[in-house]
């Protein structure tokens, strides 16, 4: 369809500007970013319009006339081209893009949708950043989401891209997990509570905040036992080994399961110190400034981002040292043209502090660093809170899907027929999370609704599953029948159906929303378009039979246009990390 697009783009700039001639304009004439085109309200207008109000002023005429001139110029006696008001409306021929789009989607297969529109672009991608002190929970799981598909989208725009994880495994806050455990830990293990590594942690966070309101001393402790974390002490460090070990163990755990891969994990315990040698060599250079109390900062007032502490006065670094070392040793393993932080929105003005800060201390890359931020997530009931252990924790909330999806195959009475009905109701599970967490666009905030994500009705992963289930089911009757049809051919002519056309025009889009969606980072575009793809093609299968037929030849041109449209799907699901089942 873009190449249609560009086609009558530059035919209709061509126009114009010959028209801008006749007129006696021989100077700034119309640019091709002036040609716009959009799609007609109603198909029956036509399928491309270019509304002519840009050109008025330039040409001192009407909108309606321009369209009129321009539509007699561009007609050359074909029906093909019409005014209607302020716009020029084209029709393109059915037959011809039908025939192009099926070939094309045929021919390239898995392929279909990839472009090159960011060939070759290095681009650095950091998402889901877990502290070693809890168990992920659902904000982790809607950037995991966005993280993965995002990466998936820029390969198919044909960019190398590097997934990496940073793992928050130092600070005062795993200090509390740890004062805890050897407060109240009794020596205990997560196998002897027959828990996950990473939830046995994470209830001694929970414990601290509660051992913290009844003791004062308390956070004096945890800020003791980081200095001497950060002096090497033998005890310290082998009790934060120890609960390092199983904290990132139970988090692996849950990336198996949620199909969340990376290529290289980081540790801020290993570059942490390389950040604060950069905050001294910035002291050292009349960058940064020491206090009376020994703390060095950044005053980056004229920036309109206030001054910021870069080291403690007891010399121990925060998020932001750790950050910056971070971000040097990155770009020396892996030069990028991108780095791009999947992170929630909370953290805005923390990365406009780390962004401006590397500029000072004279990274040129530093402007290639991008924060994508994202919205909150939240269950219906509210807003989460960690140290109070309200959290909506990740493998519960996966466990809750993956029993209601069974419960569902239950009811359904499909057990039989699909088989391994524990492995579809996982996969329908990760469909529900994913898709319900990746169609809001990445900058809102969200309330993610367990039993809504789940209907296999309406705006929902399952319901794209049981889309392509119900196409596979078509498809294996198609080829026990297929004797029936062996005469026929496909004959694109033959799809006169209005909703025919539509489908054949929204799969001809899809390669320009995969573009758009690696363009503006942003997957949900893919994730509308297979909803609205999956609705167009349920409508029409509704009212038009394809295997009830006498005629062979639209029997197999209407399974040819369903395999296509299956393609599109499935290709899409690839990128969302959506499963694909064949029978549901």
């Amino acid at each position: 369809m873009q190449r249609y697009k560009r086609h009558w783009q530059e035919t209709v700039l061509l126009a114009l500007n010959e028209y801008a001639r006749e007129k006696g304009l021989t100077e700034n004439l119309f640019n091709p970013d002036q040609v716009i085109c959009e799609r007609p309200p109603d198909s029956k207008l036509g399928d491309l319009a270019f509304p002519m109000f840009p050109y008025a002023k330039v040409l001192k005429e009407s909108p309606k006339q321009i369209a009129e001139n321009m539509a007699r110029t561009l007609a050359s006696g074909s029906r093909r081209v019409q005014a209607a008001g302020p716009y020029v409306n084209i029709a393109l021929d059915r037959t011809t893009v039908s025939t192009e789009i099926l070939e094309q989607i045929q021919g390239r297969g898995d392929e279909y949708g990839k472009n090159n529109s960011k060939a070759g672009e290095r681009i650095i991608l950091e998402f889901s950043c877990p502290n070693t002190n809890k168990p992920l929970h659902l904000g982790h799981l809607r950037n995991d989401a966005l993280g993965e598909s995002l990466s998936r989208v820029l390969k198919a725009c044909d960019a190398k891209v590097f997934k990496v994880n940073l793992v928050n495994d130092r600070g005062i806050h795993i200090c509390k997990s740890m004062l805890a455990y050897k407060e109240f830990g009794e020596n205990s293990t997560p196998e002897e509570k027959q828990l996950k590594g990473d939830h046995f942690v994470g209830d001694f966070y929970v414990r601290f905040s509660r051992w913290a309101k009844e003791d004062p001393t308390a956070e004096e402790k945890a800020r003791t036992m980081l200095q001497a974390w950060e002096k090497g002490d033998r005890e310290v460090t082998a009790l934060w080994e120890k609960m390092n070990r199983w904290a990132i163990g139970g988090i692996e755990q849950t990336y198996r399961a949620t199909g969340i891969s990376f290529d290289k994990v980081y540790y801020e315990s290993r570059t942490f110190g390389i950040g604060r040698d950069e905050v001294l060599r910035g002291y050292r250079e009349g960058i940064f400034e020491k206090r009376e109390d020994g703390s060095i900062w950044v005053d980056l007032s004229e920036y309109n981002l206030d001054q910021k502490v870069l080291l403690r006065s007891d010399g121990t670094s925060l998020y932001l040292t750790q950050d910056i070392g971070t971000a040097l040793v990155r770009f020396k393993d892996w030069p990028f043209d991108r780095m791009i932080y999947v992170v929630a929105s909370e953290q805005n003005y923390h990365f406009h502090v780390l962004f401006k800060v590397l500029e000072l201390l004279g990274h040129e890359w530093a402007k290639q660093l991008y924060h994508l931020s994202y919205g909150m997530v939240n269950l219906p009931e509210g807003k989460m809170k960690s140290r109070e252990g309200t959290v909506v924790d990740a493998d519960d909330l996966l466990a809750e899907l993956e029993a209601l999806a069974a419960e569902e195959i239950k009811q359904r009475e499909r057990d039989e027929e699909i088989g391994d009905s524990n492995s579809t109701a996982k996969k329908i599970s990760l469909a529900a999370l994913n898709y319900y967490l990746l169609q809001t666009s990445p900058h809102k905030d969200m309330i993610f609704n367990p039993t809504e994500s789940l209907s296999f009705t309406g705006n929902t992963g399952p319901y794209l599953q049981y889309s392509c289930a119900r196409i596979c089911s078509m498809l294996r009757k198609y080829e026990e029948r297929k004797e029936k049809y062996k005469t026929g051919k496909c004959r694109p002519e033959m799809l006169t159906v209005a909703e025919e056309w539509e489908i054949i025009k929204s799969m001809a889009e899809y390669p320009a929303v995969v573009e758009q969606a690696g363009t503006e980072y942003n997957p949900g575009l893919v994730a509308n378009f297979l909803y609205e793809l999956a609705k167009l093609f349920s409508r029409y299968y509704h009212e038009n039979p394809v295997l009830h037929n006498e005629d062979a030849d639209i029997v197999v041109t209407r399974i040819t246009l369903a395999r296509a449209v299956l393609r599109v799907m499935k290709n899409g699901f690839a990128l969302l990390a959506i499963p694909f089942i064949e029978k549901m």
